[in-house]
């Protein structure tokens, strides 16, 4: 969760050092000396909303220090004139498409000298950190002699999310200034570093307010800062056979969420650590190389292209403010957590249900998600808890800028309630259905206005899914789906835009992965052999486990309404299932499911068999070609766009860049004809869908 803290900064409210006096021709830097000797390099990056590194940054930060060579200052000081940050890392947009080792190698270096001449500087060299400090960010502070953090910046290395390991020096900066476990433990899993935490590690060496900046550059200079460094035990723990100990633990650990076989970076960053640990140079050197192999792999090549999918849905939101009050109905789990959500984004809601038990319910769970959230801020806790208001009359319809339906998944319940709701809305307010299957041409009946009703698609758990799918249909007025977007950005949610027809996108591409699991499970395959399969595919959890998360009911009531609208020819749900169903027997939510549950995680049996080769395909491709069909239908005309909803909302395999995209690179005839191979096998379900021309165009 970002700290919110942070974007009340604004320019002005930064201390940047004195006003500039010579123009020194930089496009990104504005370079200050003040009468007290102090130089001030304030970044800037042109034509950008956050600093990130690349080599025009980097190339004038060495023109910079050969400025400071010619007129030694008393002191530089490096920090950020964005409101939002100090460097947001690398721009990993300058590596798309590398497939030059060399050619990356040669680039790196030449990064390297310029951060290494950083390092070496006579003088004293001062990072003022606020908002955050990532990646190449923290690298570039890791080479000033002293780091101050603004009270809320945070530091961290993201780089292992898009299968990499810090690569201007970092790996080598990072376990030499701090407890070596501690920092690899961070590098491994890109978790970011609260600025009362980075004190205690020794990572930076004060945190306080803005306007204390100048009195503590000023003690910084007189070597009041000075951090006390590595202690005699981080240093035993930097020794060769503690590292070897060490990065034996370190693979079992990292091995569980992110198998070497897809993620190669864990295992690369901890090669490096106890080969080259305590050796400075040596692990510098070898950082390099390693950063290289590691660009031009397809894992860090495809989740680079995440990260700008991600960008894309936020592009998406656009921009806007006029959904500030939101009436939810149904205080149920996805109800309940919507509406939570939104009262920790800043929103005043209003939640109702027909009896009083269920608002409770989602009042308690709103207050364990906040503390989980922000534990160390009650204030923000109490406030979020002020903004969600229960509401068993419902009188909060009359002013909600934006009423979300999150009852059942019934075409006349729904009905009924927008009957009743409609006529107390205020003129110009927007009504969302968060139906995750049901055509809005059918919800919009009856309506006497239906062009204000969009969908709303939120995914379970609701705190976690960043994915909501923004379903429109052909009457839909587009200033509604203008607003519901930008309500989606506002929440800190990507928005994927999908035209109304069943299932959407997400929902319609899972149901035939799960239904070919339950038909699996029908020929008497282990249910821990189905998700096996999917898991060494790279799914994050099989599509049993999976059901039994998303509710069997749910399942069942998804794929009987899509088998129906779209006439699917897809194997009819067992009659087990469907007495699971009536029993009861509803997955996690009620314990017991197809596997039964404790403790929230699944007991499955072990030492389940192999998986056959025709396993993985069985599952997945079913998924990547109603992908394909979503194109050629028009549900979404993007495959950018039907890639991140798969990832952002059901978790496909972040490391084969999306279905679409897997199947480019797997080839697109080769798809087609294993499809047909499949189909001969085990049934014409498995034929190729009409929407492949496109992908193929």
């Amino acid at each position: 969760m970002q700290d919110r803290a942070l974007t009340l900064l604004k320019p002005r409210d930064l201390d940047l050092g004195p006003p500039p006096m010579n123009d020194y021709g930089l496009a990104h830097w504005r370079l200050t000396r003040g009468p007290d000797g102090v130089a001030w390099a304030v970044l800037d990056k042109a034509d950008a909303s956050a600093n990130t590194l690349d080599d025009a940054v980097l190339g004038e930060l060495d023109q910079i220090l050969d400025l400071m060579q010619a007129d030694r200052p008393v002191a530089l000081v490096i920090r950020s004139a964005k409101p939002s940050g100090f460097i947001a890392g690398a721009d990993v947009g300058q590596f798309r498409g590398a497939n030059d080792v060399g050619e990356i190698e040669q680039r790196m270096a030449r990064a390297h000298a310029i951060v290494d001449r950083l390092e070496s500087q006579p003088y004293q060299t001062i990072a003022v950190v606020h908002g955050y400090a990532l990646g190449g960010g923290l690298e570039v502070a890791l080479a000033c002699k002293v780091r101050i953090a603004i009270h809320g910046a945070r530091f961290g290395f993201p780089e292992i999310q898009l299968g990499l390991h810090p690569g201007l020096g970092g790996t080598a900066r990072f376990t030499r200034l701090i407890d070596p476990l501690q920092a690899m433990s961070f590098m491994l899993t890109g978790k970011t570093i609260a600025a009362k935490k980075a004190k205690d590690l020794g990572l930076v060496d004060a945190v306080l307010p803005e306007r204390h900046v100048r009195a503590a550059v000023n003690a910084a200079i007189r070597g009041d800062l000075r951090g006390e460094g590595q202690s005699l035990i981080d240093r035993i723990k930097d020794s060769a056979p503690a590292r070897r100990l060490a990065a034996g633990r370190m693979r079992d650990e990292a091995r569980k969420p992110a198998p070497p076989e897809h993620y190669p970076a864990p295992g690369a960053l901890i090669d490096l650590w106890e080969r080259h640990g305590g050796d400075f140079e040596a692990m510098k050197a070898a950082e390099i190389g390693s950063f290289a192999r590691l660009m031009v792999s397809e894992t860090a090549q495809n989740l680079i292209r995440v990260f700008f999918l991600r960008e894309t849905l936020k592009g998406l939101a656009g921009e806007g403010d006029d959904i500030r009050r939101v009436h939810v109905i149904g205080a149920g789990a996805m109800g309940g957590d919507i509406a939570a959500w939104c009262a920790w984004s800043g929103l005043t809601v209003t939640l109702t249900d027909v009896k009083a038990e269920p608002i409770g319910g989602a009042i308690k769970r709103a207050a364990e998600l906040y503390g989980k959230i922000s534990h160390d801020d009650a204030l923000k806790v109490r406030d979020a808890l002020d903004r969600l208001v229960p509401d068993l009359r419902g009188e909060g319809a009359r002013s909600a800028d934006l009423v979300i339906e999150a009852a059942p998944e019934k075409v006349d319940l729904k009905r009924g309630l927008y009957a009743r709701i409609e006529p107390l809305m205020k003129p110009g307010a927007i009504l969302a259905t968060n139906t995750s299957s049901i055509p809005l041409e059918t919800l919009r009946e009856g309506l006497r206005r239906p062009e204000r009703l969009v969908g709303l698609h939120f995914f379970n758990p609701v705190s976690r899914m960043q994915l909501v799918e923004v379903v429109r249909h052909d009457g839909l007025d587009p200033e509604v789906e203008k607003a519901a977007r930008a309500f989606v950005g506002a929440i800190e949610r990507l928005p994927a835009p999908a035209r109304s027809a069943p299932g959407f996108i997400v929902n319609r591409a899972l149901t035939p992965y799960l239904v070919e699991a339950m038909a699996m499970l029908d020929e008497g395959v282990a249910k821990e052999t189905i998700d096996k399969a999917a898991e060494r595919f790279g799914m994050p959890m099989g599509p049993i486990e999976l059901a039994d998360q998303v509710g069997l009911d749910i399942c069942l009531a998804v794929a009987d309404m899509l088998k129906r609208e779209l006439k699917w020819d897809m194997p009819d749900a067992p009659q087990w299932l469907r007495d699971k169903v009536e029993h009861r027997q509803l997955g996690k939510k009620t314990g017991e499911g197809l596997y039964v549950w404790r403790g929230g995680h699944p007991n499955k049996a072990p030492n389940a068999a192999e998986p056959d080769p025709d396993m993985a395909d069985r599952l997945v491709l079913p998924l990547v070609n109603t992908c394909a069909a979503l194109l050629g239908d028009g549900v979404s005309e993007h495959p950018d766009v039907i890639d991140a909803a798969m990832i952002f909302g059901a978790g496909f395999a972040p490391f084969r860049g999306g279905p679409l995209r897997y199947a480019r690179q797997r080839g697109v005839a080769e798809v087609k004809a294993r499809l047909e191979d499949l189909a001969r096998k085990y049934g014409e379900r498995f034929r190729p869908a009409e929407g492949w021309s496109k992908l193929e165009a």
